[in-house]
């Protein structure tokens, strides 16, 4: 019995609580090592941390430019930014200079949906729900020009993203709540016990 009681005790000295808004228990796994965790390159991969969802942007060029729908609320990844009681959707543009980081937000009650539409993001996604099948995986996502995929992002899922190239990005989110300071939570972006590794990758 001592014997698992301590290894119960090594457990849970590994598990940083965060509380638990809105009936979502959080934590961080911790973790030493730097890591990209999985490097998310298809819509379907079996990596994808649970209910998040990713769709390509349908791009339509011609001699004059292109066309892309963003979203239609209420289908495909928008099926549940619809208005309601609870949901008032908001749909946000940020521009962001090359190699700024902009991380770690999560939230107990908002879902984003981000539509990177220039230049290129490398996305970071941190699971902190504990009951969640995936608790403590990491994602990277790379999204912009070249992989112009939309990016369903539910609560409880740590995100981020840093600016990749030699211009400023454009990221179009929809979310469904307004803006809510007290649902606004953060971490840093170096958090010692995620270990997310943003340097350029030299292989």
């Amino acid at each position: 019995m001592a014997a698992d009681f301590t290894a119960t005790q090594e457990a849970q000295s590994e598990i940083i609580p965060l509380g638990t808004p809105n009936g979502i228990e959080m934590a961080i796994a911790r973790r030493t090592a730097k890591t990209l965790g999985k490097v998310i390159s298809k819509l379907n991969s079996p990596d994808l941390i649970d209910s998040v969802q990713i769709e390509p942007l349908q791009v339509y060029p011609d001699d004059r430019g292109f066309f892309t729908e963003l979203a239609r609320l209420g289908k495909g990844l928008a099926t549940k930014m619809v208005p309601d009681d609870l949901r008032k959707i908001q749909i946000s543009l940020t521009l962001t200079y090359p190699g700024t980081i902009k991380a770690i937000h999560y939230h107990s009650e908002q879902t984003d949906l981000w539509a990177p539409i220039s230049g290129m993001v490398q996305v970071f996604l941190y699971d902190l729900r504990r009951k969640s099948p995936t608790f403590g995986a990491i994602n990277t996502i790379f999204a912009g020009r070249f992989q112009p995929w939309e990016i369903l992002i539910p609560p409880g899922v740590g995100h981020g993203y840093k600016a990749l190239g030699v211009e400023p990005i454009q990221l179009v989110y929809f979310t469904d709540r307004h803006y809510n300071p007290a649902d606004e939570l953060r971490l840093p972006y170096d958090h010692p016990d995620i270990a997310y590794d943003w340097e350029i990758q030299h292989k």
